[in-house]
C-alpha cells in the first residue's frame, strides 16, 4: 500500500524468507523460458521444423512463473491495485480497507481455487491426461497441479500480510511504528 508501513511479525518474517527463496529459485524459470523460445524459433526459421512440445513447454513455464510470481508480488505489495481511493485515506483507514479486502475478497477467492483446483488435478491424474496435440507433452496433471500449489503459496503470503495488518490495527502500538 502506498504509504502504509506494516510491522513485521514472526509469521510474516518466516513466510517472507520462504517466499523470497521460492521467488529467487523460480526466477530462473524466465531464463529457461527464454532459452526454449529462442531454440524453438531457431528450429522453425532455420530448419523449418517447429516443435509442438516446445510450444507447450513455453506455455507451461510461463504459467509456472506467473502463478508462483503472484505470491512474491503480493508479499512486496507490487501487484496491481487501484489506489485512487485508498491513497486519499488515512493510514489506519488504508489498513482497515486492506483487512476487509483480505477477509472478504482474497481469502474466499483463494479458497474457491483450492476447493475446485485440487479435484481438477486429481481428475487429470486419474485419467492420465496428456496433451491432445500430436507430439504434445504427457502428464498434463503436473501443469494443472501448479494452480493449487501456487495458490497455497499465495495463501501463505496472505496470512503473513493479515498478521501484519492485524498487528498494525490491534497490536501493542496500533497504527504506530511496530517494526
Amino acid at each position: 500500500m502506498a504509504g502504509l508501513e506494516l510491522p513485521q511479525t514472526p509469521v510474516s518474517k518466516g513466510v517472507g524468507r520462504f517466499i523470497d527463496g521460492m521467488g529467487r529459485s523460480l526466477s530462473w524459470i524466465w531464463a529457461l523460458l527464454l532459452v526454449v523460445i529462442v531454440f524453438n524459433v531457431c528450429l522453425s526459421y532455420f530448419f523449418n521444423e517447429g516443435r509442438i512440445e516446445l510450444e507447450e513447454l513455453q506455455w507451461h513455464l510461463y504459467s509456472i512463473g506467473f502463478l508462483f510470481g503472484a505470491s512474491y508480488a503480493y508479499q512486496y505489495d507490487s501487484h496491481v491495485r487501484v489506489d485512487v481511493i485508498s491513497s486519499r485515506l488515512s493510514l489506519r483507514a488504508q489498513a482497515w480497507l486492506e483487512l476487509y479486502g483480505i477477509l472478504l475478497a482474497l481469502l474466499p477467492f483463494i479458497a474457491l481455487v483450492l476447493i475446485y483446483g485440487v479435484p481438477f488435478v486429481v481428475s487429470s491424474f486419474n485419467l492420465s491426461e496428456i496433451s491432445q496435440a500430436p507430439g504434445g507433452l504427457p502428464y498434463r496433471w503436473l501443469i494443472k497441479a501448479m494452480l493449487p500449489l501456487s495458490f497455497l503459496l499465495l495463501l501463505l503470503a496472505v496470512i503473513a500480510r493479515l498478521t501484519q495488518v492485524w498487528e498494525f490495527l490491534f497490536g501493542t502500538n496500533p497504527g504506530g511504528d511496530n517494526s
